[in-house]
């Protein structure tokens, strides 16, 4: 067998996560392997926070996607269960927090795109068109075995490469996984009336009915329903369809046209036990996959993806990642487990006709209507991580004195 080749990193895994890995690695200027066969068709979109959008910024691929992404300025979450207790409207305003937009809602094909043009850009990635068969590390790095036998050797894995990683089962890195009961079916659709940037998130008995924009009349939706319902779901006539999502929608946006293209996937989740070990991180659903709610799935991912290459070039580059995958897996810990853990009890909440658990859930919801200071801590701390921002008291203060500012101005 020939000898392999050496990387600095390699990247496993050719979705979104897989190629800003690659393209954040290559950005250090270390020689990145990327393992990346052909993705499959994705019409889903993300919604991409502002540290998100601000990745996407800083490796230039922002002024591309950029007219296919529509703002999100306001979220709101609507009661629309059938439960004895129900809880008021929640309305999120960016404004309210000094921002503009929360963030963008994007198409997966689009930003998958734009990263694969940028990737084919870069002289420091290699892509192999392979999937990843095995990987054994030693004291120096990293074999890896791909699909067609040939092999390549690397100081780094970034294991991007999903649910079923390879490269997370070669490490040895187990991992606790659950499922719901639970489907989501997910499409976009034209509306006749304006979405004014306002992203909807109805919960119902069968869990959330999520609206979010696309630009001009148009949006996207995350149905979640059970598993016994999708093939009858699948199967509407357009008019009847048409007609079930606009219902649902309780009409906020007039008249749908639902469009062709529709997906639908089990509802289930996963954490891994590490976030990395011996010379392999875990990015994106490798480490950590949960329901589509709140806007948490990608970009938690892209903050693993900062954090690896931050603990890769603290500790001296690529050679030295036993020691950055130590601090990488503390680092991660807080941020993943507490997100799991929040959209999971939301996810059950709604699942669940315990009478105690439909009322704290609505009481909850109910405190994030009527209490500012409390609002505003959920919407600053599900933009971005605690240990990325000032304290709240620090922030309210500061917040207060440039309103002051510009009212005497």
């Amino acid at each position: 067998m020939e000898t392999p080749e050496n990387f600095d990193v390699a990247v496993v895994g050719g979705g979104l996560a897989g190629s800003l890995a690659a393209l954040a690695a290559a950005r250090q200027g270390w020689r990145t392997a990327f393992l990346a066969p052909a993705a499959a068709s994705d019409r889903r979109t993300t919604a991409l926070l502002s540290g998100s959008v601000a990745m996407l910024r800083k490796y230039g691929l922002w002024e591309t996607v950029a007219p296919e992404a529509a703002a999100l300025s306001t979220m709101r979450i609507i009661d629309g269960t059938t439960r004895l207790f129900r809880a008021p409207p929640v309305t999120f305003r960016a404004s309210e927090i000094d921002l503009e937009t929360f963030g963008y809602n994007i198409p997966n094909a689009a930003l998958l795109g734009a990263a694969t043009d940028r990737v084919a850009g870069c002289d420091a990635i290699v892509r192999i068109p392979h999937v990843l068969a095995g990987a054994q590390t030693d004291e120096d790095g990293v074999t890896l075995t791909l699909s067609d036998g040939s092999q390549v050797r690397a100081d780094a894995v970034l294991a991007a490469d999903g649910r079923n990683s390879v490269a997370r089962q070669a490490a040895g890195i187990a991992t606790r996984n659950w499922s719901y009961p639970q489907s989501a079916i997910v499409l976009n659709f034209q509306h006749r009336l304006p979405h004014h940037n306002i992203s909807t998130e109805f919960h119902r008995d069968t869990g959330p009915f999520t609206q979010v924009p696309l630009p001009g009349n148009r949006s996207s939706l995350v149905w979640t329903m059970r598993p016994d319902d999708v093939d009858a779901v699948m199967a509407l006539p357009a008019d009847a369809l048409n007609l079930r999502v606009e219902t649902l929608m309780a009409s906020l946006l007039g008249a749908v046209e639902v469009e062709e293209g529709m997906q639908s996937f089990p509802m289930a989740g996963l954490i891994a036990e590490n976030f990395a070990r011996g010379r392999t991180f875990l990015i994106g659903e490798s480490g950590h996959a949960f329901p589509p709610i709140g806007a948490q799935g990608l970009n938690l991912g892209l903050r693993d993806i900062e954090q690896a290459i931050e603990r890769l070039a603290d500790a001296g580059g690529p050679a030295e990642a036993p020691a950055a995958a130590l601090s990488y897996d503390r680092a991660r810990r807080i941020d993943v487990r507490s997100r799991t853990f929040g959209v999971d009890l939301l996810n059950r909440t709604l699942l669940n006709d315990f009478l105690p658990v439909q009322m704290l859930r609505a009481g909850g919801l109910a405190a994030l209507s009527a209490l500012q200071p409390l609002k505003i801590l959920a919407m600053r701390e599900g933009l971005t991580p605690r240990r990325q921002r000032p304290p709240l008291g620090r922030w309210l203060r500061q917040s207060l004195r440039e309103k002051v500012g510009r009212q005497r101005s």
